[in-house]
C-alpha cells in the first residue's frame, strides 16, 4: 500500500490551523464601512468650513454672557453678549440693513491671531456688526490679546466654561456665524478666515443674509 509516511510528510506534526470565521469579523467590517461612508458624505465636495450645522436657518440659542471686565472702547466698558443682542429692537439695537457676525475666539488660539486683521476689515463695513465670544480664556490673556492686536468687536461675551459654545455647536476656535437681524443663524464658517475664504465664501453669505433682511 502506497502513501506518505509521517516521517516524510511535511505537514505531519504541525498543529491544526485556526480559521477565523467571517461572521466573527462581520461587525468590524460593517463598522469600518459605515465610518467610511459617513466620512465620504461629510467631506466630498466640501471644504472643512462647509460642514453642515443643525442650527442653520434657526434662531440663535439662548445665552447670556458677561462682559470682558476691563476692556474699554471709546472710554466705555465693552458690553457682554446675549441672545437679545442679536435681534433688532430687543436691546435698542437697530440692525436694519445689517447682519451680525459672531466670532468665537481665544487668546491661546494661534489661528485666531492669523485671522484677526481680516476681522478688523470686516468690522469697518457699515452693514456688519462684529461681536465675539471669548472661549475658555483667562481674562488677563484676553485683554492682552486684544490690547496688542486691536479690538474689532462691538460686544464680547466671556464663555469661561464653554457652555455657550456647546449650545452654538462649536467644533473649535475660531468659528464665525452669520446672524440676520431677526436673530436667525444663516451661515457657519469653521476655522480661520483667509483673504480667499473671506472674499469667496463669507462675504457672499453676508450678502445673502442682507438680501433676506
Amino acid at each position: 500500500m502506497s502513501g506518505v509516511s509521517p516521517d516524510t510528510d511535511p505537514s505531519a506534526g504541525e498543529p491544526p490551523r485556526r480559521r477565523v470565521s467571517v461572521l466573527v469579523l462581520l461587525p468590524l467590517i460593517i463598522f469600518v464601512a459605515l465610518a467610511a461612508l459617513f466620512l465620504v458624505q461629510l467631506t466630498v465636495g466640501r471644504s472643512p468650513n462647509q460642514i453642515p450645522s443643525a442650527l442653520i436657518d434657526r434662531p440663535a440659542p439662548d445665552f447670556d454672557l458677561p462682559a470682558l471686565a476691563g476692556l474699554e472702547r471709546d472710554g466705555a466698558q465693552v458690553p457682554g453678549l446675549s441672545t437679545a443682542d442679536l435681534k433688532t429692537g430687543d436691546t435698542g439695537i437697530d440692525l436694519t440693513g445689517r447682519v451680525t457676525l459672531v466670532n468665537v475666539f481665544a487668546s491661546w488660539c494661534v489661528p485666531c491671531r492669523e485671522e484677526h486683521p481680516l476681522l478688523e476689515e470686516l468690522a469697518k463695513r457699515p452693514d456688519v456688526r462684529l461681536v465675539g465670544i471669548n472661549y475658555k480664556d483667562k481674562r488677563a490673556n484676553a485683554l492682552r490679546f486684544l490690547g496688542s492686536l486691536g479690538n474689532p468687536y462691538e460686544a464680547i461675551g466671556v464663555d469661561e466654561k464653554g457652555r455657550a459654545a456647546i449650545d452654538w455647536g462649536v467644533y473649535g476656535v475660531p468659528e464665525t456665524f452669520v446672524v440676520d437681524r431677526t436673530g436667525r443663524i444663516r451661515y457657519k464658517f469653521i476655522g480661520p478666515l483667509s483673504p480667499k475664504a473671506m472674499t469667496e465664501v463669507l462675504i457672499p453669505r453676508i450678502e445673502e443674509a442682507l438680501a433676506g433682511n
